[in-house]
Order: structure tokens, then C-alpha cells, then sequence
């Protein structure tokens, strides 16, 4: 009784010190370990619960996860009779999940395995003679609670678990097998240095991205440096796409006027309607508004219509919505600029071309 109290209270100490640990990584270094505990064993057994002594060897295969090879014995005394031997060891494999936190050092754990126990045991003579004695191997498992502590090189851990002897030689008539508790404490020693942490590689720096031609637009006129082949072009032109100025005609040949007349056709409201598109198209451009007459009649009269000519085309861009202010004019040139020369095939009197009004482009 007095082995068990001074047993529960090693574990109770492991315990207790484990919660004062510092932090540790996880370390996949091989171990040796040494336990000592305590078996209690199976009532049935007739033996005196024991010191159980244990060395293995192991390591970390995972965060999570280590496996142990261990050897262990045991050698207690019987109760009917102190004088008879009794004695058992072993060997065993025994995996361990650990419940493990980056913050702590210390974490509880499970374990379970399985090997081989060897027990010789004497036994009373009913023949008066020497003892009698038997050997045998059997198949044991194992499992249990744990709690472990770290500690940079070492480590110690506390047990309590159960062992299951499949002994069905034994010489305790009618039973096929054994359970026994074991208690135990043990220190665990890592070999080798101690591993490096890991070292986050150093990202490489964003390359600093290469302003090139295809970036740049030094006269801001929409066209990237290396398509652009004009490279002083001002503000207000109209750019093609090569950055170069291109002209821009507004083709007014379809608003012509009757002989001696100033009021629209019909079929000129088209053509000016789709001047007010082009002028809407290119909010910049600015435009001379200039009406023409033909031959025919005094330089006067001539001049007076192509004037009054070219305020009808220039009132009816403004109530269209064009400001005044891109509109030049209107100008009348009377005949002095015709676009049909005299001759049998265009008498001057008769040339409804010359009869005209035009938008001239002056940017």
C-alpha cells in the first residue's frame, strides 16, 4: 500500500511541474527512456503487487504521433508462499498520440501496444520435492492515459494504464487471462543536437516594373510613345492612330439652295444633321461656316445671298445644340469661289454646285 501512495504521488508531481515548462517545438529526435512504476496486479494471480522497471528506446514520427520499443520486469512474491519464485519481462511496442499546443511545453497523452510477456513461476511440490516450474511466453496489450513535459534535451512523463496476460498456463486453475494496472514515472532522454528551426526562405522583391515607350505619352494626345509618330501634336487636333493629325471634312454638298434663294431644302436637313454628329463626335474642332452663290447676277446682290445663306446653316448648327463659340462666321464669299468653272457644260446661271454652303476645318 505505502508503493502505491508514493507512486500516485511522483505522477501527481510530473503533473504539476509540466504546466511550468517552457514551450517546445516539435523535435523528432531518437530517445532513450527509463520508467519506474508500480503493478498491481490481478487479484487472481496470488502474487504481491510490485515494482515494475522499464528502459526503451523511441522517437517522434509526427507532431502528434511517437512509437517505443520497451523492455521491462517484474518480481514479485506470492502470497500463499514468499519463498516460492515468481518472476516476469517482457518486451513491447507502444505507439503514443500526443495532444500537443505550439503554446506549451507540456501535453497529455494516449498510448497503446502490444508484446510478449515470459513469467516463470514455482510452484509448491505435492510430492514433497523440489519446487515445480513452469515457463511460458505469452501475448500481452496495453493502453493508458499519460501526461508529458519537455524540456529541451530530456522530458519526463507520468502513466496509468492496464495490461491484459493472455496466460492461460498458469498454474491458478480455470483462468485464461490476467488484467493488471500499472502506474509509472519516467524521464526520457534525446539524443543528438538539437534540431534547427526551420527558416522561412526570404520571398524574392517584386521586380521594379520597366517604364517603356509603350507607357508614355510625353503631348498627352492618347497615343503611346513608340505607335506614335507625331510627337508634338497639340491639344484641340484630331489624332489618327499613329498620333498624327488627320483631316477631318464635313462634307456639306447635299445642302443646296434653290436659284435666288436662301431658305433650306428638304433634303438638306440630312446632310446637317450629320454634320452636328461629326462636330458632336470631336467636341475640339472648330469650324468656318461659308455660304457661296453662282455667277449669275450682280457681285452685291451675290454677296448679300451668300451671306444670308450661310446664317441659315449657321442658325441651324446652333439650334442643334453646337455652341456658337466653335463656329466661325457665317461668311458669305458671294461667286468669287466656285467650284465649277464657266462653260457649255456648266452655264453660270444654271450651276446649282456653286450654289452652296461649306464647314471649313480650321484646326
Amino acid at each position: 500500500m505505502m508503493k502505491k501512495k508514493l507512486l500516485c504521488g511522483a505522477v501527481l508531481g510530473v503533473l504539476g511541474f509540466a504546466q511550468v515548462a517552457m514551450a517546445q517545438e516539435f523535435d523528432d529526435r531518437w530517445y532513450v527512456s527509463g520508467d519506474l512504476g508500480v503493478i498491481m496486479f490481478d487479484g487472481d494471480r496470488d502474487v504481491h503487487d510490485d515494482a515494475l522497471y522499464s528502459i526503451g528506446f523511441g522517437k517522434m514520427f509526427s507532431p502528434n504521433w511517437s512509437w517505443e520499443v520497451n523492455l521491462h520486469s517484474t518480481n514479485p512474491n506470492k502470497n500463499s508462499n514468499e519463498h516460492l519464485n515468481w518472476s516476469m519481462y517482457g518486451a513491447g511496442l507502444t505507439g503514443r498520440y500526443h495532444f500537443t499546443r505550439e503554446d506549451r511545453s507540456w501535453h497529455p497523452f494516449l498510448y497503446f501496444g502490444a508484446g510478449a510477456l515470459r513469467a516463470e513461476e514455482e510452484t509448491i511440490n505435492p510430492n514433497f520435492g523440489a519446487p515445480l516450474q513452469r515457463e511460458d511466453t505469452n501475448l500481452e496489450v496495453h493502453g493508458g492515459v499519460g501526461l508529458q513535459a519537455d524540456y529541451g534535451r530530456t522530458a519526463m512523463r507520468g502513466q496509468l494504464g492496464v495490461r491484459y496476460d493472455l496466460d492461460d498456463q498458469s498454474s491458478i486453475i480455470d483462468e485464461d487471462g490476467f488484467s493488471d494496472f500499472v502506474a509509472s514515472v519516467g524521464v526520457l532522454v534525446k539524443l543528438g543536437p538539437e534540431p534547427t528551426p526551420a527558416v522561412e526562405p526570404t520571398p524574392e522583391p517584386e521586380p521594379v516594373p520597366q517604364t517603356t515607350c509603350a507607357d508614355m505619352d510625353d503631348d498627352g494626345d492618347g497615343v503611346n510613345n513608340c505607335d506614335d509618330r507625331c510627337p508634338n501634336s497639340t491639344s484641340g487636333q484630331t489624332i489618327g492612330p499613329d498620333g498624327c493629325p488627320v483631316p477631318v471634312t464635313i462634307d456639306l454638298r447635299g445642302v443646296n439652295f434653290d436659284f435666288d434663294k436662301d431658305t433650306l431644302r428638304p433634303d438638306s436637313i440630312a446632310t446637317l444633321d450629320e454634320a452636328v454628329a461629326v462636330l458632336r463626335q470631336y467636341p475640339d474642332l472648330r469650324v468656318e461656316v461659308a455660304g457661296h452663290t453662282d455667277e449669275c447676277g450682280a457681285d452685291g446682290y451675290n454677296q448679300d445671298l451668300s451671306d444670308r445663306r450661310a446664317r441659315v446653316v449657321y442658325d441651324y448648327l446652333t439650334g442643334q445644340g453646337v455652341d456658337a463659340s466653335r463656329l466661325a462666321g457665317p461668311n458669305g464669299y458671294g461667286e468669287s469661289r466656285p467650284l465649277e468653272a464657266l462653260g457649255d457644260a456648266f452655264p453660270a446661271c444654271k450651276s446649282e454646285t456653286n450654289r452652296r454652303t461649306e464647314l471649313n476645318v480650321e484646326n
